[in-house]
């Protein structure tokens, strides 16, 4: 079976693509000796374990049976986030009359261009990711089906493979709910759906989270009719509501129709796609051109031979104690096939675990890792830490403090004022313990609070820290102001005045 995933259209760009990530003409290397680290799959997880371990001297054998780079290199956020920028682009025209700016209202937006930048920009950047790199930093770099024998053992297409250890790096993949009618129709997913060369008028998405939400904006920027059906009330369900309620306003403005609360959702194949679903006692039939399905995913750990080793999976994927050991000590695993936290950074930094525990016994929590996200629709959503209702139920006790961008002299002056920056800390003291923040560039913005919480840096001490004036940051900063009032009680402001009065 061929798990080579078809590039579409092959064109030069594609060509170039697959010449760095799985070239054809590639010839596995001859094992020589036992290896210190075998890792399985190259997406994130498996290029940062193999990299960081060959940089420290480990003798490293990399597999992937696919494309190297993985799901964001290839179909997730390299490709796009290519194309969110073109539709934000297209967005900023239409509105651009508010700004004084005439004619660019009926921006034309030409599909096929939008396109290729995003096959040409994915190719610039993969030689990052490339058989070749990685050949070079000293780990062989073989391409096939991996399957474990035994606890020291893992073959590859007939290849015997020794190691000491190993890492399951080898990711999930798109997943699709048992909809009536599903199979009778062609689908898209965010393996297919970056392939398209012309614009659906009219586009189906289900579901409602970040790629359904980031994809069904951007389409509907491009100049397609969108149509999303999600099965809870509203938008990002998992989000905070305040900040979910303003991306949904924008959406709507965008022109993406939504239809939540849906029920008896149902596809058929009549003379092409049509979407049953009812939505608030609505029921609506919608003809559309093409069909993404963005809910569900399932860890890719099929021809693996876990059961073998002994190591134990489950549907979310495999079991992993908090220092990223499976069941099976000699075996590690990092990334998307393990981890709630499905994003690129978080791989990254759950490899560095690894690299340490794996070869050098180290007992590196997972758990002490503060994972920030972002939802890259317009504006942004990003967090960290705990939700309100998340403290509520684990029992810590919190004060929240927001600051509306309408009072941020830089969001005022871009027309970004529908956002805000929301910081909760642990009640009566300044220690974060998560945020929240809606705004263009939010997945930037949060890195600040990120920093704090890692290294307990509290939200007094940010408002000492000079933001430049103006900047979006700004926002970040006026919250430590809040907080640092919040310490100016009746009876301290009294011996500020007898003080004063003293001094006069």
């Amino acid at each position: 079976m061929s798990y080579l995933q078809q590039l579409e259209p092959l064109d030069e760009l594609n060509q170039a693509l697959q010449a760095n990530v799985h070239p054809l003409e590639w010839t596995n290397p001859t094992p020589t000796g036992r290896y210190n680290l075998v890792v399985i799959g190259a997406g994130t997880a498996g290029l940062v374990t193999a990299a960081g371990a060959a940089g420290l001297g480990a003798k490293v054998a990399l597999i992937e049976r696919g494309l190297m780079g993985g799901d964001c290199l290839n179909v997730g956020c390299v490709p796009s986030k290519a194309l969110i920028s073109a539709g934000r682009v297209a967005a900023s025209a239409r509105h651009a009359a508010g700004f004084g700016v005439r004619g660019t209202d009926a921006a034309d937006v030409d599909f096929s261009a939008v396109m290729e930048r995003l096959r040409r920009l994915r190719a610039q950047i993969s030689p990052n990711d490339s058989a070749e790199r990685f050949r070079k930093l000293g780990i062989d770099v073989f391409f096939g089906q991996a399957s474990f024998v035994d606890s020291s053992t893992v073959d590859v297409n007939g290849t015997t493979l020794k190691f000491k250890r190993a890492v399951i790096a080898s990711g999930a993949r798109a997943a699709a709910p048992p909809i009536p009618g599903l199979d009778t129709v062609d689908y898209l997913t965010n393996e297919n759906l970056f392939s398209l060369t012309e614009l659906p008028k009219r586009l189906g998405v289900i579901g409602a989270g970040p790629i359904g939400c980031e994809m069904a904006q951007t389409f509907a920027q491009l100049g397609a009719e969108v149509f999303v059906v999600e099965s809870e009330h509203g938008i990002l369900p998992r989000e905070d509501r305040d900040a979910a309620e303003i991306v949904q306003t924008s959406m709507l403005r965008d022109g993406v129709k939504l239809l939540c609360c849906g029920k008896q959702l149902a596809i058929r194949n009549d003379k092409g796609i049509r979407l049953s679903v009812e939505s608030h006692g609505t029921v609506y039939d919608e003809p559309v051109d093409q069909l993404l399905v963005s809910v569900g995913r399932a860890p890719n750990v099929d021809n693996l031979n876990l059961e073998t080793v002994g190591v134990e999976f489950h549907k979310k994927g495999i079991t992993v104690n908090d220092r990223l050991q499976t069941t099976n000590p000699m075996i590690y695993a990092a990334g998307d096939v393990c981890s709630p936290y499905q994003f690129t950074h978080a791989a990254d930094f759950m490899a560095r675990i690894v690299i340490q525990n794996a070869l050098f016994k180290g007992r590196k929590k997972a758990s002490s890792l503060v994972i920030p996200w972002s939802t890259y629709t317009s504006p942004e959503i990003a967090h960290v830490g705990l939700y309100e209702h998340q403290a509520k139920e684990k029992g810590v006790e919190i004060d929240t403090y927001v600051q509306n961008f309408q009072e941020v002299d830089r969001a005022i002056l871009e027309s970004e004022e529908n956002g805000f920056v929301k910081i909760h800390v642990k009640k009566g003291t300044d220690q974060i313990v998560g945020a929240t923040i809606v705004a263009r560039s939010a997945g930037d913005l949060i890195s600040e609070v990120t920093l704090a919480m890692t290294n307990r840096i509290g939200l007094g001490t940010i408002a000492s820290t000079i933001h430049p004036y103006p900047t979006q940051a700004e926002a970040i900063r006026k919250l430590g102001d809040q907080f640092n009032r919040t310490k100016l009680t009746p009876f301290v402001k009294s011996l500020f005045s007898k003080w004063l009065t003293w001094t006069r």
